[in-house]
C-alpha cells in the first residue's frame, strides 16, 4: 500500500525530534562562536573524527544512492558499486596527499586554493562553475529523487515533497557546518540502519519466493543463482551496458579522474576535513572510506533483487510508467512499499536522513563559495564576519529556492545516478587538471590554468555531442572514456602553454614538503585493511 500508517507516522517524528533537537543542542553549545565565519563554514577545530568520516558519507549518501543506486543496480547489476568501491581508494590518497596540502597552506575553500596558486580569475570562473553545478545539477535532482521516493510511499503531492524537503534541509543548513557535522553522525545512523532494515526484508522476500522460508542467507544464494550477469564489475564490449560502465576505465581510467576531482577537488566534500587537525581529519577520511565499502550492501543489492523478483513475474505493474516502460528507478520505492507499518517509517526516516543530509552540505558548499570568494571579492570586499554569515545564509535560501523551482524538470530521467554522473563530469577533467598541475609542478601558470578551466566544459560537450552531429562518424566514447580524453587534452594543452611562458617569471606555489605525508602505523593497518578488501572483491566478482 503506498500510503504511510500510524506507526510510521510516528518512527518518522521521533526521527525528526531527535534531529532537530541534537541540532539545536549543537548550535547553542557555543552560541558566541556563530559570529565566527569559519566556525559558520567550516566548524574550525570542533568536529572529531567520527563526526568528519560520518559528515562525509551522509552528505555523498542521498535519494541518489537508495533510489538511483539502486535503479542502476536493477539495470547494470552489482558493476554500479564500483563508483563505492573506487571511493574507498580514492579517500586513501585524499588522506595521504590532498588533505595535507590545504592544511598546510590553511585553504579553506577551493576557489581560494586557486587564487593562491594562480590569480583571481582562474579562481573566480571555477567558482561560479562550482555553484552553476551543485545548483542545477546536484540540489536539484537530489531533492527530484527524494521527492520521488517519498511520493511512491505515501499521499503527499509531488510539489509538497519538494517544498517539505527544501525547508528541512534549510533549517539544518543555517545552523552551520558544526551543526550539519554532528548532526550527520545521528542522520547516518539512521540511513544505514533504515538501509539494511530494507536489503534484508529485499533478501528475505527473495528467499520465499524461492521456497527457502524468508532465509536471508539463501537469499543472497538465489540472488547469485538467478542473476549470474549481474555479478560482474567488469564489463566487455558486448556488454549492452559498456557505455555506462568501460571495462577496465572503472579501475585504470576515468572513474580515478571522477573520483579525485569528487573527494580531493571537491568543496562539498573537502570542507568537512578543512577544519580540524591532520591526524582528526586523516582519521575522519579513513572512517569514511570503510563506511564506503558498505554501501552497496544498502543500495545496490536491494535493486538487483528487484530484477530478479521483476523477472520472475512479481512488481509488473509497479515497474513500469504509463508508457509501458520499465522504470528501474522505481525499484526502492516499490520495495519500501512493501516494509510493514513502523520498519516502512524506519525506512523512510532513512531515506529522508540521506536527503537532508546531502541537501545540507551542498548547500552550506555554496554559501561558503558564494560568500569568501564572490560576495567578498565583488560585493563587500570590507564585509566583516557576521556580515559573511549572513549572505552565507542568504545563499542558502536562494540556491535552495531555485533548485526547487528547477526540480520538476527532471521527471523524465530513468536512470538519475547515471545522469548526475556525466554532467558533473563535464567539468572534472578540467578540475583535477588544474589542481594536479598547480600541486606538482611548479612552472603551471595562471594562463594555462584558465584555459585548462574554460575548455573542460566546451570539450566535454564536443566529445558528447559530436557523434549525433556527425551522424556517428565521429566515435561515441562511453562518458567515463570522455573524462579521460579530455583530462588528458587539457593536461597536455596546459603542459604547452606553461613551456611557453619564461621560467623567470615568478609564479605562486604551494607549500610541499615529505613530512606533510607521513602517516602513522595504525593508519597504515587501515589501508592496508582497505585494500584487501577492494582485491578480494574485485576477484571474486571480476
Amino acid at each position: 500500500m503506498n500510503k504511510l500508517q500510524f506507526a510510521d507516522y510516528v518512527v518518522f517524528f521521533i526521527y525528526f525530534i531527535a534531529v532537530a533537537a541534537y541540532g539545536y543542542y549543537v548550535y547553542h553549545r557555543k552560541r558566541s562562536a556563530t559570529a565566527s565565519s569559519k566556525d559558520f563554514f567550516l566548524a574550525e577545530g570542533s568536529l572529531t573524527w567520527w563526526a568528519i568520516g560520518a559528515s562525509l558519507i551522509a552528505s555523498n549518501i542521498s535519494a541518489e544512492h537508495f533510489i538511483g543506486m539502486s535503479g542502476s543496480g536493477f539495470a547494470l547489476g552489482l558493476a554500479i558499486s564500483t563508483y563505492e568501491w573506487m571511493a574507498a581508494a580514492t579517500l586513501l590518497i585524499v588522506a595521504v596527499v590532498l588533505i595535507p596540502i590545504y592544511l598546510r597552506n590553511k585553504i579553506y575553500t577551493m576557489p581560494q586554493f586557486l587564487a593562491k596558486r594562480y590569480n583571481d580569475k582562474v579562481s573566480t570562473v571555477m567558482a561560479v562553475f562550482w555553484l552553476l553545478v551543485y545548483v542545477f545539477v546536484n540540489l536539484t535532482s537530489i531533492i527530484y529523487l527524494g521527492a520521488l521516493a517519498i511520493t511512491s510511499i505515501s499521499t503527499l503531492p509531488f510539489a509538497w515533497c519538494i517544498a517539505g524537503l527544501s525547508v528541512f534541509a534549510v533549517l539544518v543548513t543555517l545552523g552551520g557546518m558544526k551543526v550539519i557535522g554532528y548532526t550527520d553522525v545521528v542522520q547516518v545512523l539512521v540511513l544505514i540502519v533504515g538501509g539494511l532494515i530494507t536489503t534484508g526484508l529485499a533478501l528475505s522476500l527473495l528467499s520465499e519466493k524461492f521456497g527457502y522460508d524468508g532465509n536471508i542467507f539463501k537469499g543472497l544464494w538465489v540472488l547469485r543463482k538467478e542473476a549470474p550477469s549481474h555479478f560482474h564489475m567488469i564489463f566487455d564490449k558486448s556488454n549492452p551496458y559498456y557505455k555506462d560502465l568501460p571495462g577496465l576505465s572503472v579501475l585504470i581510467g576515468g572513474m580515478w579522474i571522477n573520483n579525485l576531482a569528487y573527494w580531493g577537488c571537491n568543496q562539498y566534500i573537502t570542507q568537512r576535513a578543512l577544519g580540524a587537525d591532520l591526524k582528526t581529519a586523516r582519521s575522519g577520511i579513513i572512517f569514511a572510506a570503510f563506511l564506503k565499502l558498505l554501501v552497496p550492501v544498502i543500495a545496490v543489492l536491494p535493486g538487483i533483487v528487484m530484477f530478479v523478483l521483476h523477472k520472475n513475474g512479481m512488481f509488473q505493474q509497479e515497474m513500469v510508467d504509463a508508457s509501458g516502460t520499465v522504470k528501474p528507478d522505481h525499484a526502492y520505492p516499490t520495495l519500501m512499499n512493501l516494509l510493514p507499518p513502523g520498519l516502512k517509517g524506519v525506512a523512510f526516516a532513512a531515506l529522508t536522513a540521506a536527503i537532508v543530509a546531502s541537501l545540507a552540505g551542498k548547500a552550506n558548499s555554496i554559501s561558503t563559495i558564494f560568500s569568501l570568494d564572490i560576495y567578498k571579492k565583488f560585493f563587500h570586499k570590507d564585509a566583516g564576519e557576521k556580515q559573511l554569515v549572513r549572505a552565507g545564509k542568504w545563499a542558502v535560501i536562494v540556491s535552495m529556492l531555485i533548485a526547487a523551482i528547477v526540480t520538476p524538470a527532471l521527471r523524465s530521467l530513468d536512470q538519475a545516478y547515471q545522469f548526475i554522473q556525466e554532467y558533473v563530469g563535464f567539468i572534472s577533467p578540467g578540475v583535477l587538471a588544474i589542481f594536479l598541475l598547480g600541486f606538482f609542478w611548479k612552472r603551471t601558470t595562471a594562463a594555462a590554468a584558465l584555459t585548462g578551466t574554460l575548455l573542460t566544459i566546451p570539450v566535454s560537450a564536443v566529445l558528447k555531442f559530436l557523434p549525433v552531429w556527425t551522424y556517428g562518424a565521429f566515435p561515441d566514447f562511453p562518458f567515463l572514456d570522455r573524462m579521460s580524453i579530455t583530462f588528458v587534452l587539457i593536461v597536455i594543452v596546459m603542459i604547452c602553454i606553461s613551456l611557453l611562458q619564461p621560467k623567470t617569471v615568478a609564479r605562486p606555489v604551494i607549500e610541499i614538503d615529505r613530512s606533510m605525508f607521513r602517516t602513522t602505523p595504525g593508519f597504515i593497518v587501515a589501508v592496508v585493511i582497505i585494500i584487501g578488501i577492494l582485491t578480494a572483491l574485485y576477484t571474486v566478482f571480476w
